[in-house]
């Protein structure tokens, strides 16, 4: 700390009867705490005085930074509550809200991040007495202790101090789990909580100095001191700024990396007024708090087109369906386009399905976001979304199927149980896998969202694997059509397959990038610092896969469309177009009983 030698001075000198400060001693802060042992060994009262009578300015908050710092390092071999009482005296005046500003001036930018790893250092070394103890009580310096052992149900203690100008104080809880207090031993142990309202002002991130919005404190930091064997610890933070956008994140500051790390912590709960954490308790994690997310324009424009989007998607969804259901009877004349359509209907379903989910935690989350409801909505939007893309699999399967087999055929009962045990049964297995894995360990959702986890478990690798491998493989089964299309036939019969090949691609080479690119830009909005456009595009793809499905799917197919005049005029005109497709299916050569099909039915053309 580079301080000049009249700032040390005029802080130092008045509380030294020793006149052992030479003006030109390098480091005559470690000869303060020399003479403060000397004098007041018992209390470390002969400093606060001099310190409150001084003027905060930033040299001399620097100085003070530097000596606690001193004192925790050197003199905290047997700290006693009196000794606490002194110390946290000295850290309150520099910590009150009208000093805050005189910080910025401090070269030091590490300066609030050394304060408060040697507070946390100074109370780890104090014993308690009495059951519960509250060991100091400051305006902007609260501490509290109580002992806890294996026997001991849930223990909890709160906080509440003033951080702005009202008279209302910002509330503040810790709670040590049950499960957590099962690892202790029989003796006793101890458990100590230091709140601050005004520090999270002053924590200057190391990697964040040249960022254009610094992460902003949204309640009080609050220090823990636990026995090394618990892990996890429970918070409850009252929100400063109470603005009805105003998301928030768990965090717990790094004392090594000097930076907030969000990575040690999952919200429970968020609402207009208050956030649960559960987060990890380490040696270098000791201090945690919140931080704000402002609702920004660019989060209101994903709003939006989110919302449109999904209106339009879940339209178009109970639209496609109304539509099949219309036409089923007409277009599901064989086995495989049975099962084609089949894979339409349940992929509508699927998507349909995953949007209500959605919508449910979405909506649920601007409430509260309720830890077990947040893992319900998260495991169903996690089966549903997969299940799009495996029934997006078994349609190429399909294709292939058409290509490959010709004479011996498939029963339709063998191929639904084939489809609905790829559709739904792979997703189930996947989902069901995640969930064990990841819920033990509060790793399944991500921070602030009912969806799956990324920054710690990387839970979301279990739907962006398989979904990015189905895209691939669909991908190669139309590489595939395609080439195969260009070879010479051999009869008029195998020409007639190509046709009718190309035809039931279509969906399949249309939707299947689509899908594709639009999970593939939500993985890159997964990377920090991505551009806005990257979170608009995937918003308006993820939003409009419903109609994707509904104009690739069902509209596009001239057989649909034609099923569907006919469906619409009249009644005579229905019977008649229904006879002549009997004549024309008689004539083709359509045996159901032997086994032997038409070239309709070895392509699954619908």
């Amino acid at each position: 700390m580079d301080l000049n030698n009249t700032s040390r001075f005029s802080v130092a000198a008045p509380f030294i009867p020793l006149h052992i400060v030479d003006y030109q001693a390098p480091e005559p802060i470690e000869s303060v705490a020399q003479v403060i042992q000397m004098n007041c060994p018992l209390d470390y009262a002969c400093i606060i005085d001099v310190v409150k009578s001084s003027e905060a300015t930033s040299g001399n908050i620097a100085f003070i930074v530097k000596l606690l710092k001193n004192i925790s390092t050197h003199l905290s071999d047997n700290v006693t509550q009196e000794k606490m009482k002194s110390y946290f005296k000295v850290a309150n005046h520099i910590l009150d809200k009208a000093v805050i500003p005189n910080w910025a001036f401090i070269p030091d930018k590490n300066a609030g991040s050394d304060l408060l790893q040697s507070v946390n250092w100074f109370a780890r070394r104090f014993r308690i007495q009495n059951e519960l103890e509250h060991i100091t009580d400051e305006l902007f310096i609260q501490t509290k202790g109580l002992h806890i052992n294996h026997n001991t149900s849930e223990r909890s203690f709160s906080f509440s101090m003033n951080v702005s100008n009202t008279t209302e104080g910002i509330l503040g809880m810790i709670e040590v789990p049950r499960q957590e207090l099962w690892k202790l031993p029989p003796n006793a142990s101890e458990a100590i909580g230091i709140a601050f309202p005004t520090l999270g002002a002053v924590l200057k991130e190391a990697h964040l100095q040249n960022a254009s919005l610094p992460r902003q404190v949204n309640g009080l930091v609050v220090s823990v001191i636990l026995p090394e064997r618990l892990k996890q610890i429970l918070f409850t933070f009252e929100k400063i700024n109470k603005s009805r956008n105003t998301r928030a994140q768990c965090v717990g500051w790094h004392s090594r990396k000097r930076r907030w790390d969000e990575n040690v912590c999952e919200t429970t709960l968020d609402t207009a007024s208050k956030v649960k954490c559960w987060c990890n308790y380490t040696n270098v994690l000791m201090s945690f708090s919140i931080l704000m997310s402002p609702m920004s324009v660019d989060n209101k424009v994903l709003d939006y087109i989110t919302c449109i989007g999904l209106s339009v998607s879940i339209l178009s969804l109970i639209v496609c369906l109304i539509i099949e259901a219309t036409v089923w009877s007409r277009v599901v004349v064989t086995e495989i386009s049975y099962m084609r359509h089949v894979c339409i209907v349940n992929i509508a379903v699927s998507l349909l399905t995953a949007n209500v989910w959605f919508i449910l935690g979405s909506n649920f989350n601007k409430k509260a976001q309720n830890y077990n409801w947040c893992v319900v909505v998260t495991f169903f939007s996690h089966f549903f979304y997969l299940s799009l893309f495996f029934w997006m699999l078994f349609q190429a399967l399909l294709i292939v199927y058409g290509l490959l087999v010709v004479f011996r055929r498939m029963m339709k009962s063998c191929m639904m149980a084939i489809g609905f045990a790829i559709g739904y049964g792979c997703p189930l297995v996947i989902a069901v896998t995640t969930v064990a894995i990841t819920v033990p360990g509060k790793g399944y959702m991500r921070h602030g969202a009912c969806w799956l986890n990324w920054d710690n478990t990387k839970a979301l690798l279990a739907f962006a694997i398989p979904a990015l491998l189905i895209v691939a493989v669909n991908l190669v089964v139309v590489l595939v059509v395609a080439v195969n299309t260009q070879r010479p036939s051999i009869g008029s019969s195998r020409s007639q397959d190509v046709a009718i090949i190309i035809r039931i691609s279509k969906n399949v080479a249309t939707l299947t990038p689509l899908l594709g690119l639009t999970w593939g830009f939500g993985i890159a909005t997964l990377i920090e610092g991505t551009s806005l456009i990257f979170h608009i595009i995937f918003a308006l793809l993820n939003a409009f896969q419903g109609f994707f499905i509904l104009l690739f799917g069902t509209i596009i197919d001239h057989k649909i469309r034609d099923a569907l005049r006919m469906r619409m005029s009249s009644p005579k005109g229905r019977s008649k177009a229904a006879e002549e497709e009997s004549e024309g299916l008689r004539s083709s050569g359509w045996h159901h009983a032997g086994g032997a099909t038409s070239s309709e039915d070895r392509t699954g053309n619908s």
